[in-house]
């Protein structure tokens, strides 16, 4: 073999070797599809902070006893790792990956603090990987098949409604500042909100085409849809909790207390109710029947997974309480805090 010969094929080889590393880096940075239908969180776990998300048998949490940094467990609470230094809310979880506002400006012990921004993130689930797909404040995020919608925030303008796919792409604004529409509560394929400037009705964002349609002219804040219901804060009955069905037009008065905030978890709905002499986190099924005490006080931040409630006391981030979702109610202290 000639010297001329094993030059070429050096260079073959050299070219083939450059390629193959080239296209390995092209695999290891593209982003993986989720289900087209995929909801990343329940509408009930962000509208109260979106502390908690269950997906695949496993519970992702900002735990508040460092620092909402981002952690994981079983949904009976074993096997708790930190995956994370970032302090998260709006989790969302599907396929392969974690959404979540990273809150760079919550204070932090870490060193790499320094280097963090504020913004929508996706991050493979055991938290690495993390990418920044919008730097913008972001009050609520949730996640509907490959595309995020998000609030964005601005001092001057207000909070507009915006949304980018999974992979940066086809990143823009919905919806402008003069409303700004919530995008927790997904279902069947569409966003519900409130109207929260001309009025309070019920509206239905399709999207596919990203257009707006009333579909009641109620007066309602914060709704969660199950089973065709909407669960909802009657603005006009002092804040009561009401359900009105998509089809049938119906009505129906859950409760006459006053709430603050509500979480709707299968046959059960926990509420906190509003009151200077008897504030109380109560719970009633689904249909307003069998009313209890949960815990008096204050409390917020409402996060349910398949085994668990999870709340904690106004304006204090711990210690987090817990109950079983369903059977007798027994409030406990959640054991979170990480090993020194």
């Amino acid at each position: 073999m000639t010297q001329k010969i094993k030059n070429i094929l050096i260079i073959i080889l050299l070219f083939l070797g450059i390629t193959l590393i080239f296209l390995l880096t092209l695999l290891s940075r593209r982003v993986a599809r989720v289900s087209e239908d995929a909801i990343g969180n329940t509408a009930g776990n962000l509208l109260n902070g979106g502390l908690f998300c269950e997906d695949e048998g496993i519970v992702y949490f900002a735990n508040a006893y460092d620092n909402h940094t981002l952690y994981s467990m079983n949904p009976d609470e074993s096997e708790i790792k930190k995956i994370s230094n970032v302090p998260v809310s709006s989790i969302n979880a599907a396929g392969k990956y974690l959404f979540y506002y990273q809150n760079a400006s919550a204070s932090t012990t870490d060193f790499t603090s320094f280097f963090r921004i504020d913004g929508v993130y996706r991050a493979t689930k055991d938290g690495r990987k993390s990418t920044c797909l919008k730097r913008v404040p972001s009050p609520c995020l949730s996640l509907y098949g490959n595309t995020v919608f998000y609030q964005n925030y601005n001092t001057k303008k207000g909070t507009s409604l915006c949304r980018i796919d999974i992979d940066r792409q086809n990143g823009k604004e919905i919806l402008p500042a003069h409303d700004s529409s919530n995008p927790s509560c997904i279902y069947q394929g569409s966003i519900y909100f409130g109207g929260t400037k001309k009025d309070h009705y019920l509206y239905r964002l399709d999207t596919e085409s990203d257009t707006v349609s009333t579909v009641w002219d109620g007066n309602l804040y914060s709704p969660i849809i199950q089973d065709d219901w909407v669960y909802y804060m009657d603005i006009s009955g002092n804040y009561r909790l009401c359900r009105y069905h998509l089809y049938d037009q119906n009505v129906q008065i859950l409760t006459e207390d006053r709430l603050d905030f509500f979480n709707v978890t299968g046959e059960w709905i926990y509420y906190q109710k509003s009151d200077q002499n008897e504030p109380a986190l109560k719970r009633i099924t689904i249909d307003g029947q069998k009313e209890e005490i949960v815990a008096e006080g204050v409390y917020q931040h409402i996060n349910a997974t398949s085994r668990y409630v999870y709340f904690n006391a106004y304006d204090q981030p711990t210690p987090v309480y817990h109950t079983p979702v369903n059977g007798p109610v027994m409030v406990g202290t959640f054991n979170a805090v990480p090993l020194s």
